[in-house]
């Protein structure tokens, strides 16, 4: 067993700041060295003080260090108690860690470490959980893939078991490559009688591309059993209705159906035809989301207009499954470029609104998370909810998921605070805010004290006391009731344009006032 660490302290970030513009005379020529002066002293002090507004639409709930905590997380995440597990590709003792995040109380979340894969190569406990959620049965027991190690080298299925706060692993599965298949990625899903199916990358019965698998327990003992060869990159499986598995390949969408001699019979209810790519898409990866009238939604890496890769609806009809193109990729969204290349599957709303994210494109070509918003027949609406620029992290591969108040949740494979990956929570229904500014008095005088009054409100009410409001080329202030107010009699002579900036929040959308002139006179 490897021992549990715990890293504390892991606040919630608030966005990211920098420094604001200088402001720049317009004065002539001829001013005096004293207003010269005056505006060396002004621009120094708004070099300390000012800084700049960021919508805050995500949160970084922690940073990975890359050491014992674990690194360049791939999987999605998994929501109990409001707890949140998952694994890291690397890091921990060398090939990757089962981690958990808790409420510390104070707006943050805690760490907890609770295994570590071994460091040796070759190891039996599995290396490498690759796209790999982990998912918890009643008992609250873990269950995932490793791609890498077991006795045989090619992966396993594992279990941690949770004895008076102390995980030890077991694994009920390692993987020979044929026939049973080799390198398992993307996690598990489980039945109702607790039967585990995966997908894996290689091996199998057939051409050694993959296959998917069934483990069914029996006492302390469970059998593997190989249910459907498959051409897999990345695929992943959904649990549809008692008996019925979907799925994705290199080219096509597949259904399992358990027949009443226990034998899964399979369909591919769709192919992507590699001429069409440009209005079909092409290589479907990740994880299907099913909605209530039994479509299913999903992402390509590449095809759709820009060859970006697309989101799509396949819909059920007298025995074809019709495909709709909702959304391509690439190109430009209302704030700037939208994200590229997903890697992940989709998840739905109550509202069939999707979500999603790309590793890919965004204004700093760092990823994106999206909401493409449901409209009148069947159209959709894309909404970049947050663009990823590193230091919040950056490269996300991993499927969201959705809380019952409607927050997201998901990993990034690099970027956050150290590099190496990060888990956020973010909102793609903040509440809008509409920021007002004025001054008192105006016109002044040099010397007189100055007060700028900004005021933030909103559908919701005024935002949360302490939260900053930047005035641009002035300083910052604190928001109290939904007002912020900055004083000063450092204003130098002149005419200073000025805003306010309310730098928004996990729930406040960030917005700016109107420019105002502020005239100074001698």
């Amino acid at each position: 067993m490897h021992s549990i660490e715990t890293k504390s302290g892991a606040e919630i970030r608030a966005g990211i700041s920098g420094v604001g513009p200088t402001w720049r005379s317009k004065k002539p020529a001829a001013a005096t060295l004293r207003m010269a002066l005056t505006l060396v002293v002004f621009s120094a002090t708004l070099l300390m003080a000012a800084r700049q507004a960021h919508a805050q639409t995500e949160n970084v709930l922690y940073n990975f260090t890359g050491t014992s905590d674990g690194s360049q997380p791939e999987s999605s995440l998994t929501l109990q108690n409001g707890n949140l597990y998952g694994t890291t590709y690397a890091g921990g003792l060398g090939f990757g860690t089962v981690f958990q995040l808790s409420p510390n109380g104070t707006g943050g979340y805690t760490e907890t470490t609770l295994y570590s894969f071994c460091p040796v190569s070759g190891c039996a406990d599995g290396q490498n959980p690759t796209y790999s959620n982990v998912i918890l049965d009643s008992a609250g027991n873990l269950y995932g893939t490793a791609f890498g190690g077991g006795a045989n080298g090619f992966g396993v299925v594992f279990k941690l078991t949770n004895n008076g706060g102390t995980w030890t692993e077991s694994v009920l599965h390692s993987f020979a490559n044929a026939p049973d298949g080799a390198n398992p990625e993307n996690g598990l899903i489980m039945d109702g009688a607790g039967n585990l199916y995966g997908i894996t990358f290689a091996g199998g019965t057939g051409n050694g591309n993959g296959c998917v698998f069934e483990l069914s327990p029996s006492g302390s003992t469970w059998t593997e059993k190989v249910l459907y060869d498959v051409n897999s990159t990345h695929s992943a499986l959904t649990l549809g209705a008692p008996g019925i598995i979907y799925g994705t390949t290199y080219g096509t969408i597949f259904q399992l159906t358990l027949n009443g001699s226990g034998v899964w019979v399979p369909t591919v209810l769709y192919t992507f035809n590699p001429a069409n790519s440009a209005t079909e898409g092409s290589n479907p990866v990740g994880t299907l989301a099913l909605d209530v009238a039994g479509n299913l939604y999903g992402t390509t890496l590449t095809g759709g207009a820009n060859n970006l890769g697309v989101v799509f609806k396949l819909s059920p009809g007298s025995g074809v499954w019709t495909e709709t193109l909702l959304f391509s990729f690439g190109g430009q969204a209302k704030f700037g470029p939208n994200g590229a290349s997903p890697v992940a599957g989709v998840v739905l709303d109550s509202k069939n609104n999707i979500y999603g994210t790309t590793k890919a494109g965004g204004i700093k070509g760092a990823g994106t998370v999206y909401e493409l918003v449901a409209g009148a027949k069947g159209a959709y609406t894309e909404h970049v909810v947050f663009n990823f620029n590193g230091e919040n992290g950056a490269a996300p591969k991993s499927s969201l998921i959705l809380d019952k108040a409607g927050y997201l949740y998901g990993t990034t494979y690099g970027g956050g605070a150290n590099g190496v990956g990060a888990v956020f929570i973010a909102n793609a229904h903040a509440t809008i805010t509409k920021t007002t500014l004025t001054s008192s008095p105006n016109p002044s005088v040099q010397g007189q004290a100055v007060t700028f009054t900004a005021t933030v409100t909103s559908s919701a009410g005024a935002p949360p006391d302490g939260e900053n409001v930047l005035f641009d080329k002035i300083g910052n202030a604190p928001l109290i009731g939904g007002v912020a107010t900055f004083t000063t009699k450092k204003l130098p002579v002149g005419s200073i344009q000025t805003s306010a900036t309310y730098s928004g929040d996990i729930n406040f959308t960030s917005s700016s006032s109107p420019k105002i002139l502020q005239i100074v006179n001698p």
